[in-house]
């Protein structure tokens, strides 16, 4: 079995497990979306909306924090969100599966769809805007769309500076010998893109599958892969003053000053994966994992701050009040 196809079966698996949740799309999410224990079920991320709180998870559920309490508000769609992003009070976007897209104008009230293709059959995993009208959506097997309009019209990007050596190679073969097999073989190489954050100098990290870490210093438009040293996959980045800290599978978490040349492991005391990242005002660093871990960060040492049986935690955000707030396979909740 070659390189290529040996990783492309192992992706297959692990991408699996990202389309099980798949849900009728006859349906229509307007009668049947709001759910009275919305709140306790799977929920993905949660992003700051101004003043608000904004979550997203399962079946397109999207649930506002407002006045002190969480409420549902309906989605065109009920297909999961895997993220939510605010590029400022009222202007924000969510992703998910199928690659959907939606959008609100009124700071997460209400919803519209800007993309969704259920033959691209490829969940996005991350969004980013740098400007009101230009972003950045990716994905899983290397799904890259951009927009120059707000996200009116989107379109896909191959960006094979991040592919294998090998596999650049065995696709310009393939090119020259068969276009149909080359663009099927093609959507099925890149790895997953699983978090995107802009650095306070304005270059784009990139994180993924397979200890993939890449930057980009012209919006995306072309990346140069890190020399990482570790081959797990990478679920999140965040920044914290002059340090970078990716983060990911079997509690594998990296840091780095902005020269992204120098990883130093951060000394953690579980083995679970590490999905969330949020750092305060005060640059106090807090990650949130599996097995329901939280985390508190102090350069390359970590401590329990508490650890939630039975649950994954996936996402953190502090409130207007300044209490955190975590999302995860049961739901949104505080710590006591």
């Amino acid at each position: 079995m070659t390189f290529s196809m040996l990783r492309s079966a192992v992706a297959i698996g692990i991408c699996a497990c990202l389309y099980t949740a798949s849900v009728d799309a006859q349906l229509d999410p307007l009668t049947v979306q709001i759910q009275p224990l919305a709140q306790s079920s799977l929920l993905l991320d949660i992003a700051n909306a101004g003043d608000n709180l904004v979550a997203v998870g399962q079946r397109g559920n999207v649930l506002l924090y407002k006045n002190e309490q969480w409420q549902q508000v309906a989605t065109p769609v009920i297909t999961h969100l895997t993220k939510v992003f605010f590029f400022d009070d009222l202007n924000g976007w969510a992703v998910g599966h199928d690659a959907t897209i939606i959008h609100t104008k009124d700071g997460g009230e209400t919803w519209s769809v800007q993309m969704q293709s259920t033959k691209i059959e490829k969940p996005f995993m991350d969004i980013r805007f740098y400007s009101e009208n230009d972003g950045i959506a990716v994905g899983a097997y290397g799904l890259f769309y951009r927009t120059a309009d707000g996200g009116k019209t989107w379109t896909d990007e191959f960006h094979q500076e991040l592919l294998f050596e090998e596999d650049i190679g065995y696709l310009n073969d393939l090119k020259a010998e068969d276009e149909a097999l080359y663009l099927s073989e093609r959507a099925a190489l890149l790895p997953h893109f699983n978090r995107l954050i802009r650095l306070a100098d304005s270059r784009l990290l990139l994180v993924g599958e397979l200890g993939m870490v890449a930057v980009s210093d012209d919006n995306g438009q072309t990346f140069t892969k890190v020399d990482f040293g570790y081959e797990g996959s990478m679920f999140n980045a965040i920044q914290v003053a002059d340090s970078i800290y990716v983060m990911g599978l079997r509690g594998n978490v990296f840091k780095s000053d902005l020269s992204l040349s120098d990883w130093q492991q951060v000394d953690l005391p579980v083995e679970s994966s590490i999905n969330g990242a949020l750092v305060t005002q005060n640059n106090d660093l807090y990650l949130v994992g599996n097995a329901g871990i939280v985390l508190s960060v102090d350069d390359t040492k970590a401590e329990i701050i508490t650890r939630r049986q039975g649950e994954n935690i996936v996402a953190i955000a502090k409130d207007s009040k300044g209490q955190l707030w975590f999302a995860g396979s049961k739901g949104l909740f505080q710590l006591n």
